[in-house]
């Protein structure tokens, strides 16, 4: 699963108790979070939903934070991503993409049938910033590519703040264009719907999103490398949406999350 949590904007406290309630419904194996807050010396969102859902969890935050304080005029706030896994985790990572602030978490995910190389992230946001995005996936990609397992495909998920067509996200997945990094390959889960659902995880249906001027769009994906094995491991069986109605009349985030069931 992948979810853009919205940080500390609109009613969080409420929100928190809604995105509680929709990670217990969907009950992720593994969740990348984006947005995720964190009280300097205090109070960690991703450590207050890990400790609810009994799973574990890991954290990477923002190293220039400065434009999220001044949005909310508080500067003991953090900002970062974050990984819930169901089962240990084994190993961390954190990779500095530069602009304004971001970086990929790794999370070496110690499941039963063996380690799951998963990892998750939230790209430049400005509308006219694809040039950055690029950038961003010039050092996203060889990341991944450093910290791949034998037998299961790279599995990243995040906020790319780019639709599917966009320069960034045919770079990242390596099938349209050449690939970053020789040989890695990875495709977007949404692609195995068989209906016509766009799949918009940024939809003016939620009341958060109908304030800004954008359209409706799929911004947030779930990217999984090529099977490595005869078995499989990694193909996309299903994949939904999920935080797509308001719980108890709140909408838990202004993003849709991306759910998808991997062999």
């Amino acid at each position: 699963m992948t979810w853009n949590l919205w940080w500390r904007f609109g009613d969080w406290r409420a929100r928190h108790e809604a995105i509680l309630a929709t990670l217990r419904a969907e009950r992720p194996d593994v969740c990348g979070l984006q947005e995720v807050w964190a009280v300097r010396d205090g109070a960690h969102q991703a450590e207050l939903l890990a400790r609810e859902l009994g799973m574990h969890w890991a954290y990477s935050p923002s190293p220039s934070p400065g434009r999220w304080h001044s949005r909310i005029g508080d500067t003991g706030i953090d900002v970062g991503n974050a990984v819930l896994s169901r089962w240990p985790i084994a190993d961390t990572a954190i990779g500095d993409l530069g602009g304004e602030g971001r970086t990929v978490l790794h999370a070496r995910v110690d499941a039963p049938e063996g380690p799951i190389p998963v990892f998750t992230t939230h790209l430049d946001s400005s509308p006219d910033g694809s040039a950055a995005r690029c950038a961003q996936v010039e050092r996203l990609v060889p990341f991944i590519a450093a910290h791949r397992v034998e037998d299961h495909p790279p599995v990243l998920t995040g906020d790319f703040n780019a639709e599917p067509d966009s320069d960034e996200m045919r770079r990242t997945g390596g099938r349209l264009i050449a690939p970053v990094v020789p040989g890695l390959v990875m495709v977007d889960a949404w692609r195995y719907r068989d209906d016509a659902d766009p799949g918009w995880t940024w939809d003016r249906r939620n009341e958060y999103v109908r304030e800004y001027w954008a359209p409706s769009a799929r911004i947030d994906y779930i990217l999984v490398g090529s099977p490595r094995s005869a078995a499989g491991r990694g193909r996309v069986e299903r994949v939904h949406l999920a935080g797509t109605a308001p719980h108890q009349g709140i909408w838990p985030s202004d993003h849709f999350a991306v759910v998808a069931e991997l062999r």
